[in-house]
C-alpha cells in the first residue's frame, strides 16, 4: 500500500489577484502619506495629489485599511472571495458618490476627482474579477478532475 502524502494546496489566480490588489493599495496609502504628511484629515481639496488622484489623509487611512483588509484575507479560498466583494461595495459606493457629489462641496466630504473616479471603477472590476473568478476545479468533465484508470 502506497503511503500518500497530502498535496500542498496550490492558491487560484484570484488569489494572487486579491495579494496584488491588497499590496498596490498599502504602496498608495504608505505613498500618501508622503505626499500629504501628518497633518488634516478630511480638509477640502488642498491640491495634493498622487498619480493625479486628490489625497487627503483620510484617503490615505481608506488604501491602507483596504490594503491591510486585502493582506490578511487572500491566502484562503472564501477570504479572498470576500476581499473582492468588499472593494465591489467599498469602491462602488465611493464610485457613485463621485458622480453625485461632483461639484457639489458640501456633500463631498472625499473630493474625489475624475482620476479618482476611474480608480474606483477599475477597483470594482477587480474586486469583481477576484470574486467570480472560477475556481480550477469546478469543471467535473475536465481531464484534471476524471479519476486515473
Amino acid at each position: 500500500m502506497a503511503h500518500r502524502m497530502p498535496h500542498s494546496q496550490t492558491l487560484a489566480l484570484y488569489q494572487w489577484l486579491a495579494f496584488v490588489t491588497a499590496v498596490v493599495y498599502l504602496a498608495v496609502g504608505v505613498a500618501g502619506f508622503f505626499v500629504t504628511g501628518p497633518e488634516g484629515f478630511a480638509q477640502p481639496d488642498n491640491g495634493q495629489r498622487l498619480f493625479g488622484l486628490t489625497i487627503d489623509n483620510l484617503h490615505n487611512v481608506v488604501h491602507l485599511s483596504t490594503g491591510f483588509l486585502g493582506v490578511i484575507m487572500w491566502s484562503g479560498a472564501g477570504r479572498a472571495r470576500a476581499f473582492g466583494w468588499s472593494i465591489v461595495v467599498g469602491h462602488g459606493t465611493l464610485f457613485v458618490h463621485g458622480l453625485i457629489a461632483v461639484n457639489n462641496p458640501e456633500i463631498d466630504s472625499f473630493h474625489i476627482n475624475v482620476a479618482g473616479r476611474w480608480l474606483h471603477i477599475l477597483s470594482v472590476v477587480a474586486g469583481l474579477t477576484i470574486a467570480l473568478w472560477p475556481d480550477r476545479g469546478a469543471d467535473a468533465t475536465s481531464p484534471r478532475s476524471r479519476p486515473a484508470m
